[in-house]
C-alpha cells in the first residue's frame, strides 16, 4: 500500500485506540492486576532501558531538550543496534559520528544522547567535536558490560553511543551546559513511565504534543516488546536509508528524529535489514511540507532482555520465519510512529492517506504517492476541499515507472486501466470518480461532504497485477 497523509495545526493529538498497545498519553496511569485490553499504561521493554531528561541546556525555563537512553539489559548481553539516516549532502555532525560509531562497532551499541533546540548541523569542526563530545559523556554513564558471551558482541568498544540533535541549523551547541546535564542525569536515571514521557518531551521542538508509544509482541511463544519515540512537525519529507546508502537525496526533506527499542534479540546485519525495510513503509512514507532535513535519523536498539537463556537471536538467515514476524511488527510500530508526526504537522488541516495499488512494484507505488502528495496542485485541491480528481492523474502520470523485468522496455501506464477513489474515514461507502479510465457521473455535494472531513483516503489503481507502497502527506 501506498500512502500520503496531510493535516492542518487544528486537527487533534491522537487519542487512545481500541489497540491497547497504542494508548494515549493523556490516559490514567496503569494499576497492577487490572486489565490491558486496553491498556492505559503501556508495557516497555522490560527493565532494559532506562531514559532519563534533564533542562541543564534549557534556552527556556522548563523546556526538556535533554535525553538520555541506556540500554542496561540485568543479563549483560550485548545490545545490537541499527540506523537509518537522512541522505541530505549537508549531513549535520551528529549523523555523522553516530554512523561511526555504528560502523566501528559493527552494529553494537548501548547508549542514546539527544538534544533538541540546535541542530549542530553546518557547524564545522567546533560541530563535529561536541558531537563527540556529548558520546563521551554519555559512554561513562554506562556500567561495565557484564557479558560473557563470545563473539562481536562481546567485545569492548571504544564509544557506545548514538547521539541526535535537531533545531536551528548553523548555531552551534550550548555543549558546556549539555555536557553538565548529561553528567547529573547519572543520578535520575529511571525506567518508569515517567521517565520514557519526558524524555519524549526533551525530544520535541515545534511539536505540539510528545510521540511515544509501545507494544507487545510474541514469536514462538515468547513475549517480546517494543517502545519508540519520535519527533517532528516541519521539515518532514524523509527520504532515510542506512549507512551505506550515504549519497546525493533523491528529495530535500526535513528533520525527523526516532528511537526504536524492543528486548527481542537480533542480530545487527538483520535488525538492520528489518529497520531498512520498515523505515522505507513508514517515515520514509510521510511528508509534511515536501522539505528534507540535514538531521534525520531512526535509531533501533535490541538488547535481548527477553530473549530465553541460551537462545540465539534472530536472524534473517538462520530463522527467517522468526525474521519475518519481527520485521513485520516493528514495520506496523513504525507506520503508528510516523503517523503521530503527521498528525501535529505545522499548518497541517487534513490527514490524507495515498494508496496506490497494480503498480510494477512497491517502489512503483511509492513513487506515484509520492509524487500525488507533494504535488502543490493536488494540495491546493485537498485544502480548499475541490474533488478535482484530474489534478491527481496529471501527477501520477508524471512518474516514470521501472522498465519491465521481462522485456526491458520502459513500463508505461494504461489510461484505461486506471481508477481514482475517493474513500470517507467513517467507513461510509466510497465515491468512485474515475473508473478504467472513465469518469463517473459524480456526486458533487457527497465529494464535497466527504472532502471536508479531517482523515480520508485517495486510492488510485494503475490497473496492473503488481505492488502497493505507501506515504504519508499533510497539508
Amino acid at each position: 500500500m501506498v500512502g500520503s497523509l496531510a493535516r492542518e495545526r487544528k486537527c487533534r493529538p491522537p487519542t487512545s485506540s481500541n489497540d491497547s498497545h497504542q494508548p494515549s498519553l493523556n490516559d490514567p496511569p496503569h494499576q497492577k492486576g487490572t486489565s490491558t485490553s486496553p491498556s492505559p499504561r503501556p508495557p516497555f521493554p522490560r527493565a532494559t532501558f532506562s531514559p532519563v531528561y534533564t533542562q541543564e541546556s534549557k534556552k527556556v525555563a522548563g523546556k526538556l531538550d535533554v535525553a538520555v537512553i541506556l540500554s542496561t539489559p540485568p543479563n549483560g548481553k550485548p545490545t545490537a543496534a541499527a540506523a537509518c539516516f537522512t541522505r541530505n549532502a549537508f549531513k549535520a555532525a551528529p549523523v555523522l559520528v553516530s554512523n561511526d560509531v555504528l560502523k566501528r562497532n559493527g552494529g553494537y551499541v548501548r547508549g542514546v544522547v539527544v538534544n533538541s533546540g540546535c541542530a549542530n548541523a553546518v557547524t564545522g569542526k567546533q560541530g563535529m567535536e561536541d558531537a563527540w563530545a556529548m558520546v563521551r559523556e554519555t559512554d561513562a554513564l554506562l556500567p561495565a558490560s557484564t557479558s560473557t558471551e563470545e563473539g562481536e558482541g562481546s567485545k569492548k568498544f571504544e564509544h557506545e553511543t548514538l547521539v541526535m540533535s535537531t533545531g536551528v541549523i548553523g548555531q552551534t551547541l550550548p555543549i558546556s551546559r549539555i555536557l553538565s546535564g548529561i553528567q547529573q542525569s547519572k543520578s535520575t536515571l529511571s525506567s518508569d513511565f515517567s521517565a520514557w514521557e519526558r524524555a519524549a518531551k526533551a525530544f520535541m521542538t515545534t511539536d505540539t504534543f510528545p510521540k511515544l508509544r509501545s507494544r507487545v509482541f510474541t514469536i514462538g511463544g515468547v513475549e517480546y516488546r517494543l517502545a519508540g519515540m519520535d519527533k517532528g512537525a516541519g521539515m518532514i519529507h524523509p527520504d532515510m536509508g542506512p549507512a551505506d546508502t550515504f549519497s546525493t537525496p533523491k528529495q530535500l526533506h526535513a528533520t525527523l528524529l526516532g528511537c526504536i527499542m524492543t528486548d527481542a534479540a537480533v542480530t545487527p546485519r538483520s535488525l538492520q535489514s528489518a529497520l531498512t525495510y520498515a523505515v522505507d513503509r513508514s517515515f520514509n512514507s510521510i511528508s509534511v511540507d515536501g522539505e528534507m532535513s540535514t538531521n534525520d535519523s531512526i535509531y533501533l536498539l535490541a538488547n535481548g532482555a527477553a530473549a530465553p537463556q541460551n537462545s540465539v537471536p534472530i536472524d534473517e538467515e538462520t530463522d527467517p520465519e522468526s525474521y519475518e514476524v519481527f520485521k513485520k511488527e516493528l514495520t506496523d510500530f513504525a507506520a503508528d510512529l510516523a503517523k503521530l508526526v503527521v498528525r501535529d504537522g505545522e499548518g497541517a488541516t487534513k490527514f490524507v492517506t495515498v494508496t496506490v495499488k497494480g503498480a510494477p512494484s512497491y517502489k512503483d507505488a511509492h513513487s506515484v504517492a509520492s509524487r500525488i502528495s507533494t504535488s502543490a496542485l493536488v494540495k491546493t485541491a485537498l485544502y480548499g476541499e475541490d474533488a478535482n480528481w484530474g489534478r491527481i492523474l496529471a501527477a501520477t502520470g508524471s512518474v516514470p515507472l521501472s522498465p519491465s523485468s521481462t522485456t526491458r522496455e520502459p513500463t508505461v501506464i494504461d489510461p484505461t486501466k486506471v481508477s481514482v477513489t475517493i474513500v470517507p474515514a467513517d467507513g461510509t461507502a466510497p465515491l468512485p470518480v474515475l473508473v478504467n479510465g472513465e469518469p463517473e457521473n459524480v456526486d458533487e455535494d457527497r465529494a464535497k461532504e466527504i472532502m471536508t472531513q479531517e482523515d480520508f483516503e485517495l486510492l488510485v489503481d494503475l490497473g496492473g497485477l503488481g505492488g502497493r507502497g505507501g506515504a504519508v502527506l499533510d497539508l
